[in-house]
């Protein structure tokens, strides 16, 4: 199991800067795939960013150029990094985390998920 934990979510103006963090914990032996997920009020949850365990990133179409996505192996902790924050950017934000347990289980957890609110 892992257990997940965001914080940095809040509210901003538009144009603004936020960094959320996610926190991996639990009977973790590798970490493949930490990634972030968004979902809009009405709206389905999406892809935002990823990264894997070689740093080789992904980003959704929506976000390039504006979020930055970085890990921390040491620490277990995935950042997110949202700049020139617009107002289709509030959503719920979820991290995601996949990989393998120290029993050789496969991983695949999610957070509670931070608000982030960008609205002047």
């Amino acid at each position: 199991q892992v257990q997940l934990v965001e914080s940095g979510g809040g509210l901003v103006q538009p144009g603004g800067s936020l960094r959320l963090s996610c926190a991996a914990s639990g009977s973790i032996f590798k970490i493949n795939f930490m990634g972030w997920y968004r979902q809009a009020p009405g709206q389905e949850r999406e892809f935002v960013a990823s990264i894997n365990s070689g740093n080789n990133t992904a980003y959704a179409d929506s976000v390039k150029g504006r979020f930055t996505i970085s890990r921390d192996n040491a620490d277990k902790r995935v950042y997110l990094q949202m700049s020139s924050l617009k107002a289709e950017d509030t959503a719920v934000y979820y991290c995601n985390v996949r990989g393998f347990g120290s029993g050789f289980n496969t991983l695949d957890g999610w957070g509670q998920g931070t608000l982030v609110t960008v609205s002047s």
